[in-house]
């Protein structure tokens, strides 16, 4: 997942403690009010919740995360590596130390590697693209040369192919519509995009559906060098070698292992064969620098690229097509390669069968300091601290479960693969998962399921920031009340818990939530950690302890808060989920979907008027290079009713439930037995009813209703996907197709709720 696209790292990198609007909270929020809240919270959770967690936080030292961070990061550690066996080892050995029933699941997945990359400018003059990062003396790690893999993107296919070149700004399905505007077509042609905007692997999608033979995908320093600040190693951004890995597998179509759809890559497992895989690329892929960047741009010529699309390299930007001319050739072995999943658990004694989830995977693609193993360490000291907790002879009341995932770089491998195979026990069991992926300096953010949302509000309540000594949910709603959109500045003034965001794709949650419909969380810190190093051979050990966390305190807030998170799941009487905030949110999706077809509309009527209104003008004149699009057919009506009529009905299943749980809280007579069994199983499979065994059209892997990867945005969420989609492609019919499926999976939702209300009640 792309820094850009962490929830926790959100508007403005730059914000400080010391920022005038912190001094000012800080000195008008009085410490003792802060400790005595934090204390009635805990003691409403039961009376020994406060001692729990105050063990648990004795437990945390910063030493520990950076010694852990130091020793799994000094050496490459990517799928198929000597060095990601031994760091699943290391973590295992750890987990058992700590008390943990711990072993290590291995699958087999399609992992391909480079034998060949070559990119040279034939025309008008002769380049060749050096593809290596440059060994900085600063940087210890970086000079690792025979363990790195080079630069290059996972699932790009074979290829040997000579074209003009094209730029195409990010790649992204608007960008080619303002190409053809211009009567520019890359059909035939290798299209370079700038990474951003949009999940990479939808570059070379949209190249290929638009005719292109090859993409090129180049860091820009607008986005992420030098235009940010100094460039490393006398700053953190990304220096002229630095090139970006990743995947560009079609991940909105299924997560995982491209031969194994829908089943666990075990080693007996039934496979497609390699022209049989959806999420290969259609056309040959390869990240450079933009050091190499630099003499292709130079090249190009044909009409000055808008003034949005120009990056921060000293060229003028034109589009091309050509003069510039280039050759593209790459190889790669296709074989299988293993991944570690490291699975540790802790049986719970009354509810064994109700199994709370943390995760962070420990794979990455060289060094990978800051992604993942910020995130890991941070999840390892939270290990460590319930196994503290286990020596005083606490136990929990729910299984959990700590997994350190495998192959999350390449497509999410190693958790996807895991759910498929024990989907049947995850769909009875799983009661919540929570997952990192990375940490740094800065503001909590999170994404998830709303039904969390009141969940995660209490728990950000309760751990300081280390940074301003007030809690970092105080400081992440300053940040937004001093530097929010004016939307966003009003919902914090207004709502008592801040909006947990929709969770797209990008991390290991993907498979449990829209895949099984196991409500999930992804969390973290950041936002004063900004760089240029991501899935470089810069995100190193140095450069984190320079520029991602230097006293590694985040990792310890990290630790405290997800260990609270896990700690609040697996002993609460009554599971914290919390269906009001939810239907809020999936009020205004609604509400967003009815708007879009309304807008679509209302354009496309307008644009058609203007195109007959001015027709033989445009045909007059020989001089305009503008091409005008074709008219479009109007936007039928379309009936939302059956969807405002299912949102009614959550509402008052909402609103009655939150009534009774307000009613028997007041009466303070706990719930046992049978009864309480009931009601939680109720309350942690509720999100399942929002899936459809079908999924969504085209893909049906991703089978949530109201939260999936875009098709064409990658990691960025689509909510309602079903509708929103097909009335942005303008599939009339399905469109009113998903309108009646995502009404009849709302109605389910709320039939859960209102047996949940009965269970409290009865």
């Amino acid at each position: 997942m792309t820094r850009a696209e962490l929830s926790a790292r959100e508007h403005h990198p730059h914000l400080t403690h010391t920022d005038h609007h912190m001094t000012c909270l800080r000195r008008s929020t009085s410490f003792a009010l802060l400790i005595l809240l934090a204390a009635a919270r805990l003691w409403a959770q039961g009376p020994g919740a406060a001692a729990l967690e105050s063990t648990f936080d004795q437990a945390l030292n910063a030493d520990s995360i950076r010694s852990w961070m130091q020793v799994l990061s000094a050496h490459p550690h990517h799928v198929g590596s000597p060095y990601d066996k031994q760091n699943a080892e290391f973590i295992a050995a750890h987990f058992t130390a700590w008390g943990f029933d711990t072993h290590i699941e291995e699958f087999q997945v399609l992992f391909p590697t480079p034998v060949t990359r070559a990119l040279e400018m034939t025309a008008p003059t002769a380049f060749t693209a050096s593809l290596k990062e440059e060994i900085l003396s600063e940087d210890a790690t970086s000079g690792q040369t025979s363990e790195q893999l080079p630069t290059y993107n996972a699932y790009s296919i074979d290829g040997d192919v000579t074209g003009r070149l094209v730029y195409v700004n990010y790649g992204v399905p608007a960008d080619y519509d303002e190409l053809a505007k211009t009567g520019i077509d890359v059909k035939g042609a290798i299209v370079i995009a700038r990474y951003g905007g949009s999940w990479r692997g939808i570059k070379p999608k949209v190249a290929a559906e638009h005719g292109a033979i090859g993409c090129i995908i180049y860091s820009d320093p607008r986005d992420d060098g030098y235009f940010q600040g100094d460039d490393y190693p006398k700053g953190s951004f990304r220096p002229p070698s630095g090139a970006q890995r990743g995947s560009v597998a079609d991940m909105p179509i299924y997560a995982g292992d491209p031969l194994t759809p829908f089943v666990g890559a075990t080693k007996d497992a039934k496979r497609l064969k390699l022209t049989e895989a959806k999420t290969l690329t259609k056309i040959p892929v390869l990240p450079i620098a933009y050091r190499d960047a630099l003499p292709l741009l130079s090249a190009l010529g044909g009409p000055v690229a808008p003034d949005e699309w120009k990056g921060a390299l000293p060229i003028t930007y034109h589009l091309g097509p050509g003069p510039a001319t280039v050759h593209m050739r790459l190889a790669f072995d296709w074989t299988l390669k293993p991944i570690y999943d490291v699975i540790a658990k802790i049986p719970g004694t009354e509810y064994p069968d109700q199994w709370v989830m943390r995760g962070n995977h420990h794979d990455a693609w060289v060094n990978g300091a800051g992604d993942p193993l910020s995130g890991q360490v941070a999840m390892m000291a939270e290990a460590k601290g319930l196994g503290a907790l286990l020596k005083t002879g606490w136990k929990p009341k729910r299984t959990i479960i700590y997994a350190a995932w495998d192959g999350e770089e390449p497509g999410l491998l190693g958790s996807t693969e895991w759910v498929e195979t024990h989907a049947k026990e995850l769909t009875q069991n799983g009661v919540v998962y929570i997952n990192t992926d990375g940490n740094g300096r800065g503001f909590f953010g999170a994404g998830g399921s709303q039904t969390l949302e009141k969940f995660v509000s209490g728990v950000t309540r309760d751990v300081t920031d280390p940074q301003t000594h007030v809690s970092v949910a105080a400081r992440a709603r300053a940040r937004t009340l001093a530097y929010g959109s004016p939307e966003e500045r009003q919902e914090a003034r207004d709502r008592s818990e801040p909006r947990l965001s929709s969770l797209g794709s990008g991390s290991d949650f993907t498979p449990f939530l829209q895949h099984l419909g196991i409500a999930s969380l992804s969390m973290g810190y950041g936002g004063e950690n900004d760089g240029g190093e991501y899935h470089s051979i810069y995100d190193s050990f140095d450069h984190y302890r320079r520029f991602g966390d230097p006293t590694f305190m985040y990792g310890v807030t990290l630790a405290r808060t997800g260990g609270r998170m896990v700690l609040r799941f697996a002993d609460a009487a009554i599971l914290p989920f919390e269906f009001s905030n939810f239907t809020e949110t999936v009020g205004k999706f609604v509400k967003e979907v009815m708007q879009l077809a309304d807008n679509m509309r209302d354009e496309t009527a307008a644009t058609n008027k203007l195109l007959a209104d001015n027709s033989m003008v445009i045909a007059s004149d020989p001089m305009k290079t503008f091409i005008p699009p074709a008219p479009k057919d109007p936007v039928p009506f379309l009936n939302f009713s059956p969807l405002q009529n299912a949102l009614t009905q959550v509402q008052q299943a909402s609103t009655s439930y939150r009534d009774a749980k307000a009613r028997f809280d007041s009466i303070g007579k706990p719930l046992a037995g049978p009864a309480l069994n009931t009601l939680n199983e109720i309350l942690f499979r509720a999100e399942r009813s929002l899936t459809r065994e079908k999924g969504l059209p085209g893909r049906p892997w991703f089978t949530h209703m109201i939260y999936a990867p875009g098709l064409y945005t990658g990691y960025g969420v689509k909510t309602l996907p079903g509708i929103r989609e097909a009335i942005e492609q303008r599939k009339w019919k399905e469109a009113q197709e998903q309108i009646v499926i995502a009404s009849g999976v709302l109605e389910s939702y709320a039939r859960e709720i209102d047996k949940a209300r009965k269970a409290l009640e009865g």
